[in-house]
């Protein structure tokens, strides 16, 4: 995985600090790997992090040695440790660094950590005395994520060029005898071909009926003349996800299937015009709606509009319908985030499209390569 430089990460180290003294902490355990990540450049599947309002103190264990202290090396905010096996852990090395620290109000990540791990880091503070108060917080670090840095912008706007790369390939191969499951593993060679590190998620492909369930994933159906095909991959680049779904037909297309993709296509045209800087995120899933119920097909389309792309493949915005007592807020500067309208009808298929868009002062910009018409194999 590439780090940020250290030029990009110190900033989002002094936003956090800002964000803990209004929140009213002395400092904050982070347990999320994202947003490990996000913070200190380290992907590794064992650390811990803790944050006060100077420093960052980032625990793991001797396999990282050599990736944390070249992380450190760059980072002067960032102290490692990396405790030998059997004689020390993360957890005993977080606490003895808090108790330095003497925090009053210690804050932890409620929607990533475990019962069993705050019971566990509890008894620790306990045991050596510690009587910080443990307090939960919800998405500190999420809500700067959400909002991408110049150098996260560059990542994106770069995986998003290979995977419409992806599905310049991809598209004219979809064709009558081939499985769902081998179109599948096709998408996913064709991911590694184009140099991301992994897929983002499994792989969708669904064909004829199955285009009417939304996560279907690719079984052994094999397709045939006259099919709705959606197509809905992703793929990690340097630790940053991102997304696309294409619908293709089998053999020309059906006045219906026409009409359908047609309606969909012109709900995300709508949708992007609408995606500006102080719009809210509920206001453009209304946009898409909007199109789809003058088209006649509202009803047909069951879910959110989008999500926020980074670190993970689904983070914030959330661009859904608005819901009562709870709003996602006005879209920002550097928030990405892709654009899904679908229709889907139970037992004939279904049809969902579905881009990435980098929010700009100057306005909406895709970063994956939008389609224009229908594609028939």
């Amino acid at each position: 995985m590439k780090s940020a430089p250290a030029e990009f990460l110190e900033p989002r180290r002094v936003a956090l600090s800002h964000a803990l003294v209004a929140e009213g902490l002395d400092a904050l355990v982070v347990t999320s790997r994202a947003n490990i990540a996000y913070l200190t450049g380290f992907f590794g599947s064992a650390g811990l992090l803790l944050v006060t309002s100077d420093r960052l103190r980032l625990f793991s264990d001797t396999r990282y040695t050599e990736t944390l202290d070249e992380l450190a090396r760059g980072l002067p905010s960032l102290e490692v440790v990396a405790a030998p096996p059997g004689q020390s852990s993360a957890e005993e090395s977080l606490v003895e660094a808090a108790v330095r620290h003497a925090p009053a109000r210690l804050g932890f990540e409620s929607a990533h950590l475990t019962v069993r791990q705050h019971v566990d880091l509890k008894a620790r503070l306990a045991a050596v005395e510690c009587r910080a108060e443990l307090t939960p917080t919800d998405g500190l670090v999420e809500s700067l994520r959400a909002r991408k840095d110049a150098w996260e912008v560059a990542q994106l706007r770069e995986a998003g060029r290979r995977l419409s790369d992806v599905a310049k390939c991809i598209i004219p191969n979809v064709l009558a005898g081939s499985s769902e499951r081998q179109i599948a593993a096709r998408i996913e060679w064709e991911l590694r071909q184009k140099g991301f590190d992994k897929p983002a998620f499994d792989t969708i492909v669904a064909s004829g009926p199955n285009a009417a369930l939304p996560h279907h994933r690719a079984g052994e159906r094999t397709l045939a003349e006259g099919d709705l095909v959606v197509i809905d991959f992703g793929g990690m680049l340097d630790g940053y996800a991102v997304d696309m779904t294409r619908t293709v037909t089998v053999g020309m297309a059906t006045r219906r299937q026409r009409e359908c993709w047609m309606a969909v296509a012109a709900a995300q045209r709508a949708a992007f015009a609408a995606a500006r800087v102080g719009v809210d995120a509920e206001d453009v899933d209304a946009v898409a709606r909007a199109t789809l119920a003058a088209a006649g097909v509202a009803e047909a389309f069951g879910h959110g509009l989008g999500h926020g792309l980074g670190l993970e493949v689904h983070e914030r915005p959330r661009l859904s319908r608005r819901r009562p007592g709870a709003s996602e807020g006005p879209l920002a500067a550097g928030m990405v985030f892709t654009l899904e309208p679908g229709v889907y009808f139970p037992g004939w298929g279904g049809v969902r499209i579905e881009d990435d868009v980098l929010a700009t002062d100057a306005g909406p910009e895709w970063l994956t390569e939008p389609v224009v018409e229908v594609r028939a194999t």
